[in-house]
C-alpha cells in the first residue's frame, strides 16, 4: 500500500514516514498543493495525510475539489471543532491535530487502512471559530463524535456539568447540518413550571383553559423543519415524559385542547447535568424515553478534566471580550495562566468566559498578571498558592504606587521608584549581613563607597545591626 503525506513542514512529513513505513506503507512526499496534483496524477495512492495550510493553498480546498479517491486524514494545528466539523463534512476520513502522539497516528493507520474509497465532496464552506476549543484527547474525541452525527438527523444526548456549553454543542450541531437554513429552537425545561411546560411544548387552542385567549403554537411546531434543542431533560415532569415519548415515536403533536393531531419533521436534540441511569433507578425518569433520547450520546467533559485546554480557551475568550469591548487585548502571563489551570472551575466555561470578561475590563495595565488573575477569581491567596514572581509583585506594588501619586502630576517616576525600592533593599541587606558594609556591597553589587553614601543619603545607621 502506498500513503501520500501533504505537509509543508519537513519534520512533519519525516515523523509521518517513518511512521507509516513502520506500519509497512511506502510513502511518497508532497510540500505544497501542486506536488501533492502531480503525486495524485503519477501514482495510485490508498491513503493520504493532508494538512490544511499549505504554500501555495488550503488543504480544506483541494479535498473539497474530489481529486482525493482514497481516504483522507486532514492534518491542523487548529483545535476548534469548526475545524473537525468541515474536515469531516467534506469528506476526510479521519482529523489529526497537530501535536500528534505517535500511537495515536498508528492507531489511525489501522482505522483508515481497510477503507476503500470516499464519496465526492461537496463544496466548501468558510470555517468559523467555534467557542469548542481543546486539543486534549477527550475534546478531540467529541470533535470526531460531532463531525460524524452532524449532518444526520439522529437524536443526540448531550451530558455535561452546568457551564460545559451543552447549548453551544447543540447549536453547533445544528449549524452544520442539513436543518441550518431552518429554525433552531431552544426550551430549558427546567425554568419553565411544570404546569406551563406541556402548553410551551405543544401548544395549545383557545380557551384551552385560563387566560389562553388565543391558540399558540408550540416549541415543536416553530421548530418544523429545523432542531429543537431541549435543554436540562433531566428535569421534566413524569407526566410530559409520556407526552413527549409519544411525540418521538409518532412524528406528530396535538396542541393542549386540540381535538386534532398535526405532523411534524423536526431533529431533536436534549441536554442534561444529571446521571439519567440514576434517575430512572429512582424511577423519576421513563427508561424507554431515555433509550429514545440516547441514540448518540455526547458528554463534554468538565475543565479540570481538560486542564491542557484552559489556556489556550482563556485566550481565546479573552481575545472575544476585547473585541465585544472595543478595547486593546492586554497579554495573559504565564504565571497567571498557570493559576487559571490550577483553579478547579466548578462553573466551567461559563465561569472561564466571565473570570476573562473582567480581567478585561479590569486589568489596568499592558499584561494580566498573577495577582490579577487571583483578584479576578475572588481568592487572594492564589497567590500564595501560585508562589508570586519578585516581577508580578513589583508589578503589582508598582501599579498601587502610580495610581497613588496620580498620572497628572509632572514628577520624576523613576526618581521616586528608586526612593522607594532602595531604602528597603538596603535595610534587608543590612539585616542579612550583620550590619558588615563591605558584605552588604559584594552582596548588592556595589562599591563600599556607593553603600556608605547610599546609608547615609537615607539615614540608616549601620551600628543598629550589629
Amino acid at each position: 500500500m502506498r500513503a501520500l503525506v501533504i505537509d509543508d513542514d519537513e519534520g512533519i512529513r519525516w515523523i509521518l514516514d517513518r511512521v507509516l513505513q513502520e506500519e509497512g506503507l511506502e510513502v511518497i512526499q508532497a510540500g505544497t498543493i501542486g506536488e501533492a496534483e502531480k503525486a495524485l496524477a503519477a501514482h495510485e495512492i490508498d491513503m493520504a495525510f493532508l494538512d490544511v495550510y499549505l504554500p501555495d493553498g488550503n488543504g480544506m480546498d483541494l479535498l473539497a475539489s474530489g481529486v482525493f479517491t482514497m481516504p483522507v486524514v486532514m492534518l491542523t494545528a487548529e483545535t476548534t471543532f469548526g475545524h473537525a466539523a468541515e474536515a469531516y463534512r467534506i469528506g476526510a476520513m479521519e482529523y489529526l491535530p497537530k501535536p500528534f502522539d505517535l500511537d495515536e497516528v498508528r492507531q489511525l493507520i489501522q482505522r483508515v487502512r481497510p477503507q476503500k474509497r470516499v464519496k465526492a465532496a461537496k463544496p466548501a464552506i468558510n470555517v468559523q471559530h467555534d467557542m469548542i476549543i481543546g486539543r486534549s484527547q477527550a475534546m478531540q474525541n467529541l470533535f470526531r463524535t460531532l463531525g460524524r452525527v452532524a449532518a444526520s438527523d439522529l437524536t443526540v444526548l448531550i451530558t455535561g456539568e452546568s457551564g460545559t456549553g451543552k447549548e453551544m454543542v447543540a447549536r453547533t450541531l445544528h449549524d452544520r447540518s442539513q436543518r441550518a437554513d431552518k429554525a433552531f429552537v431552544a426550551i430549558n425545561t427546567a425554568a419553565i413550571p411544570a404546569e406551563l411546560l406541556e402548553s410551551e411544548l405543544f401548544g395549545h387552542e383557545k380557551g384551552s383553559f385560563t387566560g389562553a385567549d388565543k391558540f399558540r403554537e408550540g416549541r415543536f411546531e416553530q421548530a418544523d423543519g429545523g432542531t429543537l434543542f431541549l435543554d436540562e431533560i433531566g428535569d421534566m415532569p413524569a407526566a410530559l415524559q409520556a407526552k413527549l415519548l409519544r411525540v418521538l415515536e409518532e412524528g406528530r403533536v396535538q396542541r393542549v385542547g386540540g381535538s386534532h393531531s398535526k405532523v411534524v419533521n423536526v431533529r431533536l436534540l436534549a441536554a442534561t447535568h444529571q446521571h439519567l441511569p440514576e434517575k430512572i433507578s429512582k424511577g423519576e425518569f421513563r427508561e424507554d424515553l431515555y433509550y429514545r433520547l440516547n441514540v448518540i450520546p455526547v458528554h463534554i467533559p468538565p475543565l479540570r478534566e481538560r486542564r491542557d485546554d484552559i489556556r489556550e480557551l482563556a485566550n481565546f475568550l479573552l481575545d472575544q471580550a476585547v473585541e465585544e469591548l472595543g478595547m486593546e487585548a492586554p497579554i495573559l502571563l504565564d504565571d497567571a495562566a498557570d493559576l487559571l489551570t490550577r483553579h478547579d472551575w466548578p462553573g466551567n466555561v461559563r465561569e472561564l468566559k466571565n473570570v476573562m470578561r473582567r480581567l478585561a475590563v479590569l486589568t489596568p495595565g499592558a499584561s494580566i498578571t498573577l495577582s490579577d488573575v487571583a483578584l479576578a477569581l475572588g481568592n487572594v491567596d492564589n497567590m500564595q498558592k501560585g508562589e508570586e514572581t519578585l516581577s508580578d509583585a513589583v508589578t503589582r506594588c508598582t501599579r498601587q504606587y502610580l495610581h497613588q501619586l496620580g498620572y497628572a502630576k509632572a514628577i520624576n517616576i523613576y526618581q521616586h521608584m528608586l526612593e522607594q525600592v532602595e531604602p528597603p533593599l538596603l535595610i534587608l541587606a543590612m539585616e542579612r549581613c550583620n550590619g558588615n558594609q563591605l558584605k552588604v556591597a559584594d552582596m548588592l553589587g556595589l562599591n563600599r563607597n556607593t553603600v556608605r553614601k547610599l546609608l547615609k543619603k537615607y539615614d540608616i545607621d549601620p551600628a543598629y545591626f550589629r
